[in-house]
């Protein structure tokens, strides 16, 4: 059975929460809570949170185990992004794209 938690709207661009998704994919989804915590970086603790309400969705909805669950897909998808200008030189302006990104865990059960 698969379960599935999403973090929407994430304020941050989806390639720098790739590079943290890609180390927990395919891991022990209680190992990869672990890993998480030592990483210092801000999307890790994003991708942690989606994780932990993935868990608690498994336990409360489906009855099933935290420890026999497994991260089947993990990933980072573009959302909407924030468009803003900054002035510069001679009268221009130049812009500036503030991305945002969409968090989605995949657990099964092994």
């Amino acid at each position: 059975m698969e379960v599935h938690a999403i973090y929407k709207n994430f304020r941050m661009s989806p390639q720098k929460v790739r590079e943290v998704v890609r180390q927990v994919q395919g891991m022990n989804a209680v190992q990869a809570l672990a890993v998480l915590k030592v990483v210092p970086r801000k999307s890790a603790r994003a991708v942690a949170k989606t994780l932990q309400s993935a868990i608690a969705n498994a336990e409360n909805n489906h009855g099933l185990k935290g420890e026999n669950l497994r991260i089947s897909g993990a990933f980072a998808q573009t959302a909407g992004s924030f468009k803003r200008f900054i002035p510069k030189a001679r009268g221009s302006a130049g812009p500036i794209i503030k991305r945002n990104s969409h968090i989605k865990i995949v657990l099964s059960d092994n």
